[in-house]
Protein backbone atom coordinates (compact mmCIF):
# COMPACT_ATOMS: atom_id res chain seq x y z
CA UNK A 1 0.00 0.00 0.00
CA UNK A 2 1.03 3.23 -0.97
CA UNK A 3 2.52 5.13 2.08
CA UNK A 4 2.93 9.32 1.58
CA UNK A 5 5.75 11.53 2.31
CA UNK A 6 3.19 13.31 5.12
CA UNK A 7 1.08 10.76 6.51
CA UNK A 8 -1.79 12.13 9.35
CA UNK A 9 -2.66 9.85 12.08
CA UNK A 10 -5.93 8.18 12.90
CA UNK A 11 -7.41 7.62 15.97
CA UNK A 12 -5.29 5.54 18.00
CA UNK A 13 -2.49 6.11 16.68
CA UNK A 14 -2.63 4.55 13.48
CA UNK A 15 -0.57 5.50 10.33
CA UNK A 16 -2.76 6.21 7.50
CA UNK A 17 -2.41 7.64 4.00
CA UNK A 18 -3.44 10.34 2.80
CA UNK A 19 -3.49 9.76 -1.03
CA UNK A 20 -1.87 13.30 -1.70
CA UNK A 21 0.34 11.81 -4.57
CA UNK A 22 -1.87 9.17 -6.37
CA UNK A 23 -5.53 8.09 -6.19
CA UNK A 24 -6.03 4.24 -4.97
CA UNK A 25 -9.05 3.83 -7.39
CA UNK A 26 -9.87 5.35 -10.63
CA UNK A 27 -12.86 5.29 -12.06
CA UNK A 28 -13.63 5.78 -15.97
CA UNK A 29 -17.64 5.51 -17.03
CA UNK A 30 -16.27 4.57 -20.71
CA UNK A 31 -19.91 4.86 -22.04
CA UNK A 32 -23.58 6.15 -20.43
CA UNK A 33 -24.50 3.57 -23.16
CA UNK A 34 -26.57 0.59 -20.95
CA UNK A 35 -29.42 -2.24 -21.76
CA UNK A 36 -31.21 -1.61 -18.12
CA UNK A 37 -32.67 0.96 -17.10
CA UNK A 38 -32.12 1.12 -13.16
CA UNK A 39 -34.04 3.82 -11.05
CA UNK A 40 -31.52 4.86 -9.20
CA UNK A 41 -28.58 5.43 -11.83
CA UNK A 42 -26.23 7.49 -10.91
CA UNK A 43 -24.95 8.33 -14.55
CA UNK A 44 -28.53 8.47 -15.99
CA UNK A 45 -27.16 5.62 -18.85
CA UNK A 46 -28.72 5.68 -21.95
CA UNK A 47 -29.12 3.09 -24.82
CA UNK A 48 -26.68 4.85 -26.93
CA UNK A 49 -23.38 6.47 -26.39
CA UNK A 50 -23.63 9.76 -25.47
CA UNK A 51 -21.77 12.41 -27.27
CA UNK A 52 -18.11 13.35 -26.54
CA UNK A 53 -17.02 9.78 -24.88
CA UNK A 54 -13.34 9.92 -25.34
CA UNK A 55 -11.72 8.14 -28.40
CA UNK A 56 -9.43 5.05 -28.78
CA UNK A 57 -6.70 7.21 -28.78
CA UNK A 58 -7.45 9.78 -25.80
CA UNK A 59 -8.53 6.61 -23.78
CA UNK A 60 -4.87 5.35 -24.61
CA UNK A 61 -3.92 8.84 -23.67
CA UNK A 62 -4.92 8.34 -20.39
CA UNK A 63 -3.90 5.24 -19.79
CA UNK A 64 -0.22 6.20 -20.03
CA UNK A 65 -0.50 9.18 -17.78
CA UNK A 66 -2.05 6.77 -15.00
CA UNK A 67 0.35 4.17 -15.52
CA UNK A 68 3.13 7.03 -15.60
CA UNK A 69 2.93 7.22 -12.16
CA UNK A 70 4.55 4.28 -11.19
CA UNK A 71 4.28 1.66 -8.67
CA UNK A 72 1.88 1.63 -6.67
CA UNK A 73 -0.56 2.44 -9.84
CA UNK A 74 -3.61 3.39 -9.01
CA UNK A 75 -6.29 0.52 -10.07
CA UNK A 76 -8.63 1.66 -13.52
CA UNK A 77 -12.13 0.57 -12.83
CA UNK A 78 -14.14 0.67 -16.46
CA UNK A 79 -17.40 1.17 -15.82
CA UNK A 80 -20.64 3.12 -17.40
CA UNK A 81 -23.23 2.77 -18.22
CA UNK A 82 -21.85 -0.66 -19.54
CA UNK A 83 -18.11 -0.74 -20.30
CA UNK A 84 -18.86 -3.93 -22.55
CA UNK A 85 -20.29 -1.56 -25.20
CA UNK A 86 -17.53 0.06 -25.64
CA UNK A 87 -15.87 -1.88 -28.84
CA UNK A 88 -12.45 -0.94 -27.98
CA UNK A 89 -12.45 -2.58 -24.43
CA UNK A 90 -10.02 -5.01 -25.40
CA UNK A 91 -7.58 -2.72 -27.30
CA UNK A 92 -7.97 -0.18 -23.98
CA UNK A 93 -7.64 -3.37 -21.46
CA UNK A 94 -4.66 -4.94 -23.25
CA UNK A 95 -2.24 -1.38 -23.50
CA UNK A 96 -3.08 -0.71 -19.78
CA UNK A 97 -2.08 -4.45 -19.29
CA UNK A 98 0.93 -4.11 -21.39
CA UNK A 99 2.02 -1.01 -19.09
CA UNK A 100 1.66 -2.78 -15.76
CA UNK A 101 -1.55 -0.83 -14.91
CA UNK A 102 -4.08 -3.13 -13.04
CA UNK A 103 -7.87 -3.11 -14.45
CA UNK A 104 -10.88 -4.20 -12.95
CA UNK A 105 -14.13 -4.06 -14.95
CA UNK A 106 -17.88 -3.03 -13.74
CA UNK A 107 -20.12 -4.26 -16.35
CA UNK A 108 -23.92 -4.87 -16.57
CA UNK A 109 -25.73 -7.86 -17.05
CA UNK A 110 -26.77 -8.15 -20.43
CA UNK A 111 -26.48 -10.00 -23.27
CA UNK A 112 -23.16 -8.35 -23.83
CA UNK A 113 -21.70 -10.02 -20.79
CA UNK A 114 -20.81 -13.42 -23.00
CA UNK A 115 -17.96 -16.20 -22.78
CA UNK A 116 -15.83 -14.45 -25.39
CA UNK A 117 -15.41 -10.95 -23.98
CA UNK A 118 -15.12 -12.61 -20.69
CA UNK A 119 -12.39 -15.22 -21.36
CA UNK A 120 -10.78 -12.43 -24.18
CA UNK A 121 -10.59 -9.67 -20.47
CA UNK A 122 -9.20 -12.66 -18.22
CA UNK A 123 -6.58 -13.52 -20.70
CA UNK A 124 -5.09 -9.80 -20.67
CA UNK A 125 -4.92 -9.65 -16.87
CA UNK A 126 -8.32 -8.48 -15.81
CA UNK A 127 -8.64 -10.69 -12.54
CA UNK A 128 -11.99 -8.72 -10.72
CA UNK A 129 -15.25 -7.92 -11.83
CA UNK A 130 -18.30 -6.59 -10.18
CA UNK A 131 -21.82 -6.85 -10.44
CA UNK A 132 -24.85 -5.14 -9.19
CA UNK A 133 -27.21 -7.03 -6.94
CA UNK A 134 -29.83 -5.32 -5.15
CA UNK A 135 -32.36 -7.81 -3.61
CA UNK A 136 -32.40 -11.44 -2.15
CA UNK A 137 -35.90 -11.68 -4.22
CA UNK A 138 -36.83 -11.38 -7.86
CA UNK A 139 -39.18 -8.90 -7.23
CA UNK A 140 -37.39 -6.45 -5.86
CA UNK A 141 -33.99 -6.93 -7.13
CA UNK A 142 -36.15 -6.62 -10.68
CA UNK A 143 -37.83 -3.81 -9.83
CA UNK A 144 -34.98 -1.63 -9.45
CA UNK A 145 -32.99 -2.58 -12.38
CA UNK A 146 -36.03 -2.55 -14.45
CA UNK A 147 -35.76 -6.00 -16.67
CA UNK A 148 -37.63 -9.05 -16.07
CA UNK A 149 -35.33 -12.42 -15.80
CA UNK A 150 -32.95 -10.47 -14.32
CA UNK A 151 -32.22 -11.59 -10.97
CA UNK A 152 -31.74 -15.03 -12.45
CA UNK A 153 -29.50 -14.20 -15.04
CA UNK A 154 -27.28 -12.29 -12.56
CA UNK A 155 -26.70 -15.38 -10.55
CA UNK A 156 -26.24 -17.02 -13.67
CA UNK A 157 -23.46 -13.96 -14.42
CA UNK A 158 -21.59 -14.94 -11.17
CA UNK A 159 -21.03 -18.55 -11.71
CA UNK A 160 -19.90 -17.31 -15.22
CA UNK A 161 -17.40 -15.06 -14.41
CA UNK A 162 -16.25 -17.45 -11.50
CA UNK A 163 -16.04 -19.93 -14.20
CA UNK A 164 -13.70 -17.72 -16.42
CA UNK A 165 -11.50 -17.33 -13.48
CA UNK A 166 -12.56 -13.55 -12.02
CA UNK A 167 -12.60 -12.54 -8.54
CA UNK A 168 -16.41 -11.72 -7.92
CA UNK A 169 -17.69 -8.61 -5.82
CA UNK A 170 -21.12 -7.95 -5.73
CA UNK A 171 -22.65 -4.06 -5.86
CA UNK A 172 -25.36 -3.34 -3.41
CA UNK A 173 -27.38 0.15 -3.12
CA UNK A 174 -29.44 0.04 0.11
CA UNK A 175 -32.42 1.89 0.21
CA UNK A 176 -35.93 1.38 1.45
CA UNK A 177 -37.13 -1.10 -0.68
CA UNK A 178 -34.78 -3.01 -0.35
CA UNK A 179 -33.54 -2.74 3.24
CA UNK A 180 -35.66 -5.85 4.63
CA UNK A 181 -33.71 -8.25 2.36
CA UNK A 182 -29.72 -6.82 3.05
CA UNK A 183 -29.19 -9.74 5.94
CA UNK A 184 -30.62 -12.57 3.08
CA UNK A 185 -28.52 -10.97 0.32
CA UNK A 186 -25.45 -11.74 2.56
CA UNK A 187 -26.22 -14.96 2.86
CA UNK A 188 -27.03 -15.49 -0.52
CA UNK A 189 -23.48 -13.92 -1.58
CA UNK A 190 -22.02 -15.97 0.90
CA UNK A 191 -23.35 -19.06 -0.46
CA UNK A 192 -22.41 -18.49 -4.04
CA UNK A 193 -18.80 -17.73 -2.73
CA UNK A 194 -18.97 -14.01 -3.36
CA UNK A 195 -15.61 -12.72 -2.74
CA UNK A 196 -16.91 -8.82 -1.82
CA UNK A 197 -19.75 -7.21 -0.70
CA UNK A 198 -19.77 -3.57 -1.59
CA UNK A 199 -22.36 -1.85 -0.41
CA UNK A 200 -23.84 1.46 -1.04
CA UNK A 201 -25.64 4.25 0.69
CA UNK A 202 -27.66 5.93 -1.79
CA UNK A 203 -27.19 9.62 -2.69
CA UNK A 204 -29.53 11.68 -4.32
CA UNK A 205 -28.35 11.74 -7.35
CA UNK A 206 -28.53 10.79 -11.18
CA UNK A 207 -32.52 8.89 -11.00
CA UNK A 208 -31.88 8.30 -7.90
CA UNK A 209 -32.78 11.73 -7.45
CA UNK A 210 -36.49 10.72 -6.14
CA UNK A 211 -35.70 7.75 -3.73
CA UNK A 212 -35.88 7.51 -0.52
CA UNK A 213 -32.79 7.29 1.41
CA UNK A 214 -31.79 5.74 4.72
CA UNK A 215 -32.45 7.89 8.26
CA UNK A 216 -28.67 8.13 10.04
CA UNK A 217 -30.13 5.93 12.55
CA UNK A 218 -30.79 2.94 10.10
CA UNK A 219 -27.50 3.86 8.31
CA UNK A 220 -25.73 3.13 11.90
CA UNK A 221 -28.05 -0.09 12.39
CA UNK A 222 -27.10 -1.43 8.93
CA UNK A 223 -23.09 -0.73 9.45
CA UNK A 224 -22.86 -3.04 12.33
CA UNK A 225 -24.89 -5.30 10.52
CA UNK A 226 -22.38 -5.02 7.74
CA UNK A 227 -19.74 -5.82 10.45
CA UNK A 228 -21.35 -8.89 11.42
CA UNK A 229 -21.74 -9.85 7.79
CA UNK A 230 -18.19 -9.80 7.06
CA UNK A 231 -17.22 -11.90 9.84
CA UNK A 232 -18.75 -14.68 7.21
CA UNK A 233 -15.75 -15.53 4.84
CA UNK A 234 -16.32 -12.34 2.20
CA UNK A 235 -15.04 -9.12 1.95
CA UNK A 236 -17.44 -6.29 3.00
CA UNK A 237 -17.07 -2.32 2.08
CA UNK A 238 -19.25 0.58 1.70
CA UNK A 239 -19.30 3.51 -0.73
CA UNK A 240 -20.74 7.04 0.18
CA UNK A 241 -20.88 5.32 4.10
CA UNK A 242 -17.01 5.81 5.53
CA UNK A 243 -18.91 6.01 9.22
CA UNK A 244 -18.77 2.15 8.77
CA UNK A 245 -14.75 2.10 8.95
CA UNK A 246 -15.88 4.24 12.67
CA UNK A 247 -18.31 1.10 13.61
CA UNK A 248 -15.54 -1.58 12.52
CA UNK A 249 -13.24 -0.08 14.62
CA UNK A 250 -15.66 0.78 17.58
CA UNK A 251 -16.59 -3.48 17.37
CA UNK A 252 -12.89 -4.55 17.09
CA UNK A 253 -12.12 -2.31 20.59
CA UNK A 254 -15.19 -3.23 22.12
CA UNK A 255 -15.03 -7.01 21.32
CA UNK A 256 -18.12 -7.46 22.86
CA UNK A 257 -20.65 -10.00 21.59
CA UNK A 258 -23.89 -7.91 22.43
CA UNK A 259 -23.07 -4.63 19.78
CA UNK A 260 -27.29 -3.55 20.11
CA UNK A 261 -26.65 -2.66 24.07
CA UNK A 262 -22.88 -1.72 23.26
CA UNK A 263 -24.01 1.05 20.59
CA UNK A 264 -27.15 1.79 21.56
CA UNK A 265 -28.25 0.20 18.37
CA UNK A 266 -32.15 -0.21 16.83
CA UNK A 267 -34.63 -2.81 15.80
CA UNK A 268 -33.71 -2.87 12.27
CA UNK A 269 -29.92 -4.09 13.52
CA UNK A 270 -31.76 -6.51 15.65
CA UNK A 271 -33.92 -7.85 13.17
CA UNK A 272 -31.02 -8.18 10.19
CA UNK A 273 -28.78 -9.38 12.80
CA UNK A 274 -31.61 -12.48 13.55
CA UNK A 275 -32.18 -13.41 10.00
CA UNK A 276 -28.46 -13.31 9.02
CA UNK A 277 -27.61 -16.05 12.33
CA UNK A 278 -31.10 -17.70 11.37
CA UNK A 279 -29.49 -18.48 7.67
CA UNK A 280 -25.54 -18.89 8.15
CA UNK A 281 -25.86 -19.48 11.85
CA UNK A 282 -22.47 -18.00 14.40
CA UNK A 283 -19.98 -15.74 12.14
CA UNK A 284 -16.95 -18.27 10.71
CA UNK A 285 -14.54 -16.40 9.87
CA UNK A 286 -12.36 -13.69 11.20
CA UNK A 287 -13.54 -9.78 10.18
CA UNK A 288 -12.68 -8.64 7.14
CA UNK A 289 -13.39 -4.96 6.69
CA UNK A 290 -10.69 -3.06 4.89
CA UNK A 291 -9.81 0.13 6.95
CA UNK A 292 -8.06 2.03 4.12
CA UNK A 293 -9.27 5.95 4.84
CA UNK A 294 -10.89 6.77 1.03
CA UNK A 295 -13.43 9.06 0.37
CA UNK A 296 -14.47 10.97 -2.55
CA UNK A 297 -11.05 12.99 -3.93
CA UNK A 298 -9.13 11.04 -1.22
CA UNK A 299 -7.88 7.84 -2.86
CA UNK A 300 -10.68 7.85 -5.43
CA UNK A 301 -11.13 9.78 -8.72
CA UNK A 302 -13.75 9.73 -11.29
CA UNK A 303 -13.37 10.26 -14.92
CA UNK A 304 -16.73 10.88 -16.89
CA UNK A 305 -17.69 9.53 -20.02
CA UNK A 306 -16.47 13.10 -21.77
CA UNK A 307 -13.50 13.40 -20.01
CA UNK A 308 -14.57 15.45 -16.94
CA UNK A 309 -12.98 14.41 -13.71
CA UNK A 310 -14.87 14.55 -10.65
CA UNK A 311 -14.10 13.86 -6.89
CA UNK A 312 -16.23 10.93 -7.22
CA UNK A 313 -19.63 9.20 -9.23
CA UNK A 314 -21.66 10.68 -6.60
CA UNK A 315 -20.16 14.25 -6.51
CA UNK A 316 -21.03 16.24 -9.26
CA UNK A 317 -18.16 18.90 -8.58
CA UNK A 318 -16.00 19.29 -11.99
CA UNK A 319 -12.39 19.66 -11.59
CA UNK A 320 -11.11 19.58 -14.96
CA UNK A 321 -11.30 17.81 -17.94
CA UNK A 322 -8.43 15.06 -19.21
CA UNK A 323 -8.19 16.33 -22.92
CA UNK A 324 -6.91 19.43 -22.17
CA UNK A 325 -5.00 19.08 -17.85
CA UNK A 326 -2.61 16.52 -16.88
CA UNK A 327 -4.84 14.04 -14.72
CA UNK A 328 -2.53 13.85 -12.12
CA UNK A 329 -2.18 17.60 -11.79
CA UNK A 330 -6.01 17.49 -11.58
CA UNK A 331 -5.90 15.15 -8.73
CA UNK A 332 -3.25 16.55 -6.72
CA UNK A 333 -3.85 20.40 -6.84
CA UNK A 334 -7.13 20.85 -7.68
CA UNK A 335 -8.23 23.31 -4.39
CA UNK A 336 -11.12 21.38 -3.26
CA UNK A 337 -9.20 18.29 -3.45
CA UNK A 338 -6.37 18.99 -1.24
CA UNK A 339 -9.27 20.36 1.36
CA UNK A 340 -10.79 16.91 1.35
CA UNK A 341 -7.65 15.10 2.04
CA UNK A 342 -6.52 17.56 4.46
CA UNK A 343 -9.70 16.27 6.06
CA UNK A 344 -11.06 20.62 6.15
CA UNK A 345 -14.45 19.97 7.02
CA UNK A 346 -17.03 21.89 8.66
CA UNK A 347 -20.13 21.10 11.10
CA UNK A 348 -19.17 17.66 13.13
CA UNK A 349 -17.02 16.28 10.51
CA UNK A 350 -14.95 19.09 11.16
CA UNK A 351 -14.31 18.35 14.85
CA UNK A 352 -14.83 14.53 14.75
CA UNK A 353 -12.19 12.11 16.46
CA UNK A 354 -12.77 10.26 13.24
CA UNK A 355 -12.53 12.92 10.52
CA UNK A 356 -9.60 11.92 8.84
CA UNK A 357 -10.56 7.98 9.03
CA UNK A 358 -14.06 8.17 8.08
CA UNK A 359 -14.42 11.94 7.11
CA UNK A 360 -17.92 11.58 6.24
CA UNK A 361 -19.29 11.19 2.39
CA UNK A 362 -18.60 14.01 0.73
CA UNK A 363 -21.01 13.84 -1.80
CA UNK A 364 -24.20 13.27 0.52
CA UNK A 365 -22.41 16.82 2.24
CA UNK A 366 -22.49 18.16 -0.88
CA UNK A 367 -26.56 16.68 -2.02
CA UNK A 368 -27.95 18.53 1.16
CA UNK A 369 -26.29 21.23 1.93
CA UNK A 370 -24.77 22.42 -1.05
CA UNK A 371 -21.28 22.42 0.56
CA UNK A 372 -18.93 19.67 -0.69
CA UNK A 373 -16.98 20.24 2.88
CA UNK A 374 -20.05 20.07 5.18
CA UNK A 375 -21.19 17.62 7.50
CA UNK A 376 -22.48 14.38 6.70
CA UNK A 377 -26.28 14.48 6.85
CA UNK A 378 -26.27 10.56 7.16
CA UNK A 379 -24.21 10.27 10.18
CA UNK A 380 -26.08 9.60 13.47
CA UNK A 381 -22.88 11.39 14.99
CA UNK A 382 -23.66 14.58 13.28
CA UNK A 383 -27.04 13.88 14.04
CA UNK A 384 -26.30 13.45 17.72
CA UNK A 385 -24.33 16.73 17.82
CA UNK A 386 -26.59 18.78 16.53
CA UNK A 387 -28.91 17.81 19.26
CA UNK A 388 -26.38 18.12 21.87
CA UNK A 389 -25.90 21.55 20.37
CA UNK A 390 -29.50 22.38 20.80
CA UNK A 391 -29.78 20.83 24.07
CA UNK A 392 -27.21 23.08 25.35
CA UNK A 393 -28.67 26.27 24.26
CA UNK A 394 -32.09 25.31 25.81
CA UNK A 395 -30.40 24.24 29.00
CA UNK A 396 -28.75 28.30 28.64
CA UNK A 397 -32.21 29.52 28.29
CA UNK A 398 -33.27 27.71 31.78
CA UNK A 399 -35.16 25.24 29.75
CA UNK A 400 -34.78 21.19 29.14
CA UNK A 401 -35.26 20.18 25.81
CA UNK A 402 -38.45 17.99 24.40
CA UNK A 403 -37.28 14.73 24.56
CA UNK A 404 -34.16 12.52 25.50
CA UNK A 405 -31.13 13.22 23.05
Amino acid sequence: MYVPRSPCLARGGAVTPRFDDRPHLVFWEMTKACLLACFHCRAEAQRTAAPGELSTAEGVAFIEELASLGKPRPILILTGGDCLLRADITTLVAHARSLDLPVAIAPSVTPQLTPGILSDLHGLGVKMASLSLDGAEASTHEGIRGIPGHFEATLEAIALLQRHGFRVQINTTVMRRNLDEIADIAALLQRADVNVWEVFFLINVGRGVDAEALDPRTNWDVCHLLVDAAQYGFVVRTVEAPFFRRAVAERKRANTGEPQTEFGLGETYATLRHRLRAQLGAPTASLRAPSVATRDGKGVAFVAHDGDVYPSGFLPLRLGNVRDQSFISIYRDHPLLRSIRAADFSGHCGICDYRDLCGGSRARAYASSGDALGEDSGCIHTLADRRQGARREHLAEGALPSGEI
